[in-house]
């Protein structure tokens, strides 16, 4: 015998999910004090793992097991139109706002976010160190759906199976349903921990580690079986015979505000810098499965009307209040964060028309639920179109961006190059990397290969260290060394700073250990080598703005390359845009997309230093006069003689630095560090 299940109606859960939505809509507003409201993600999953496992085990109850067309069928009709609307809308704005380089970034998107795959999108865009920096997809929001929608393509079959076999052998499933939660929990949260700390967007975005917030959810239900608040009072007198029914309200009323608090708490307690998920996430999970499970005066906050107006709007208005957001600061600028907050509450207007207009009809709809294959038939339509609609959009944006190039190029009035094409192109930018692949090595690594180029059996040696700063300088570095037939040997690591800073790495969450450890590596292996004729050093001067910690940290490096008894050369760091230039270029006139010069050319202590004098047998190569030639402008430019100077928002392109390395050779043939070649 199947125990029955009954899950009613739960208005308080309703109003819980607007509790859930307000969060998320503060934090991406960036309202001051509400610095963790991306728990509000956490609160979704766990009241969806709560409803679906409740319905399906209440299907269970009443039918001895469920059909999975039929769970499918009611997810599509659910989920799917409203989401297919907002990415068709989202495809649209990307077209009519966007450069036409991040418009074909959208539209990847798009197609990502149709197919559910989000999430592992933007897992590989924020743990590529290359692509990291790109301005914010207003798709990104779309990986929490992701997440739920993989859980439940695994869950609901394995659910099934595990009714099916209990049912055969004349047992309750109940029971191994519950083993089987209490496994698959404990197995993802326990990668979320590891997860958490080796790659922070893995851990966060990632399907696996996320899924135990789904199963505490799916406990709760195991543990509600009757979907109902425990604590209840279904009736009858007063007297001593209540006495413990009165224990049982008073002990329910006092989990539940713990678990409201808990869910308070870390709205206003996290934030950004949070090893997340984690241990930290354990607050509002188990927080949100105590309002859930226990009543208490929360509840009925939660069952007010107007909190449950809002939380029927929540999943449309959490659809639209991202793009909007992002879409509006492409064009007009980041915003302060009161206009923030006025557009994502405004967002409540298409969340109600979407809620009115596509959600209800379609999920109540009696000729759509009559029959599973139509559900599912809507729902594949709801990701078939918006693909579509993106891969036909990135076509045309595609042949703009080619027609815009060129326009883009005769409105340039750059010294030297009206009318000329850009080089690279402005979608051949953003791959115009330096021809040293392979030795910029991975985030986690603490070692370098070889790397040697030119001449490797020469007794004279070219060194290049440094982060990626240093590695965009490889065109120079191999002309020096080809044209005298030396050796040159690359050690660069991205995202490591060479002066001796401890930094924390945002593709990891964490301090940056990997970084301290084959800095160390680095110098040692240099000691331990023969002595090189030239090291050419250069590290993004971003890392710190504490001028003394970061003196401090450039001594505890330059001492012991010092010691080499080679040539020591500072490549003072480029100016930084602080913006994806290719894609500026690819809609716009190349003086538009110059950048302010007192933002780009960050104060330099070391640089300062060699200059005065103050840094004995240091040397120092300074391009800045040439990538910002006019000191009375108060821009830096994008593109000058035609040439595109940057592949992203920090690094130059390789055609520059093809284009100075005959200048930085004869700088440092004038300054007698290297002998001249005729």
């Amino acid at each position: 015998m199947t125990p029955r299940y009954r899950l009613g109606f739960r208005p308080d859960i309703e109003g819980l999910r607007a509790v859930a939505v307000l969060a998320v809509l503060a934090f991406h507003a960036t309202v001051p004090g509400m610095a963790g409201g991306f728990a509000g993600v956490d609160v979704f999953f766990v009241i969806s793992g709560f409803l679906i496992t409740g319905l399906l085990l209440r299907d269970v109850s009443a039918q001895g097991r469920f059909s999975l067309a039929e769970f499918y069928a009611r997810r599509a009709r659910r989920i799917l139109p409203a989401a297919g609307v907002v990415l068709l809308a989202t495809t649209a704005g990307a077209w009519l706002l966007l450069p036409p380089l991040r418009g074909t970034d959208v539209a990847g998107d798009v197609v990502a976010a149709a197919l559910y795959l989000a999430n592992w999108r933007f897992v590989a865009g924020q743990t590529d160190y290359l692509a990291a920096a790109r301005d914010p997809s207003p798709l990104l929001h779309y990986w929490s759906l992701a997440v739920e929608e993989q859980f439940y393509l695994l869950w609901a079959p394995l659910l099934l199976v595990l009714v099916l076999v209990a049912r055969r052998l004349g047992r309750s499933p109940l029971p191994a349903v519950a083993v089987a939660v209490v496994a698959l929990t404990g197995v993802s949260f326990a990668l979320s921990l590891w997860w958490t700390g080796t790659s922070a967007p893995l851990a966060y975005l990632s399907s696996p580690s996320r899924a135990w917030q789904f199963g505490v959810g799916a406990l709760a239900a195991l543990l509600t079986p009757y979907g109902r608040l425990p604590g209840a009072r279904p009736g009858g007198g007063e007297g001593r015979r209540d006495a413990p029914r009165f224990s049982l309200r008073v002990a329910s009323g006092a989990l539940g505000l713990a678990g409201a608090a808990a869910i308070a708490w870390s709205v206003v307690a996290l934030g950004p810098q949070t090893p997340y998920p984690g241990t930290a996430a354990l607050v509002p999970t188990l927080g949100t499965a105590a309002v859930i499970m226990f009543r208490s005066p929360v509840s009925a906050a939660l069952s007010w009307a107007p909190v449950r107006l809002a939380g029927r709007l929540s999943f449309s208005w959490y659809l639209w209040h991202w793009p909007v957001l992002v879409l509006t600061e492409a064009v007009l600028g980041e915003q302060s964060w009161p206009v923030r907050l006025a557009l994502v509450l405004a967002c409540a207007l298409p969340a109600a028309l979407t809620l009115r207009l596509v959600e209800r009809p379609l999920r109540m709809s009696g000729v759509v639920a009559a029959l599973p294959r139509r559900g599912l038939a809507l729902g594949t339509s709801a990701m078939a179109v918006p693909v579509a609609a993106a891969l036909l959009l990135n076509g045309g944006i595609v042949q703009g961006a080619t027609a815009t190039t060129a326009t883009v190029a005769q409105a340039a009035e750059a010294p030297g190059a009206p009318g000329t094409a850009l080089r690279p192109t402005p979608a051949q930018a953003r791959t115009d990397f330096p021809k040293s692949q392979g030795c910029e090595i991975a985030l986690t690594a603490t070692t370098s290969p070889p790397c040697l180029f030119g001449n490797p059996a020469s007794k004279d040696r070219v060194v290049l260290i440094g982060d990626s700063h240093a590695g965009q300088w490889f065109a120079a570095a191999e002309r020096i060394a080809v044209r005298r037939g030396w050796a040159l040997e690359v050690l660069t690591k991205p995202g490591c700073p060479l002066p001796r800073l401890t930094v924390v790495d945002p593709r990891l969450g964490r301090e940056y250990r990997e970084c301290d450890a084959w800095r160390e590596y680095a110098l040692k292996r240099l000691a331990a080598e023969s002595p090189p004729r030239l090291v050419l050093v250069a590290s993004l001067n971003a890392y710190t703005t504490d001028r003394a910690a970061l003196t401090r940290a450039w001594d505890a490096t330059l001492t012991p390359l010092s010691r080499l008894g080679a040539s020591l050369v500072y490549l003072r760091d480029t100016p930084l845009p602080g913006k994806d230039v290719p894609a500026c270029l690819s809609g716009a006139p190349v003086p538009s997309c110059a950048f302010p010069r007192a933002a780009g050319l960050r104060p330099d202590p070391l640089a300062e230093q060699i200059a005065a004098g103050d840094r004995p047998g240091v040397r120092l190569l300074d391009v800045t006069p040439l990538l910002c030639p006019s000191e009375s402008s108060d821009t830096c430019p994008a593109a000058l003689d035609g040439i595109v100077l940057y592949r992203d928002d920090a690094h130059i392109t390789d055609t520059l630095a093809v284009r100075l390395a005959p200048r930085l050779e004869q700088d440092l043939e004038d300054l007698d560090l290297i002998p001249t070649v005729l």
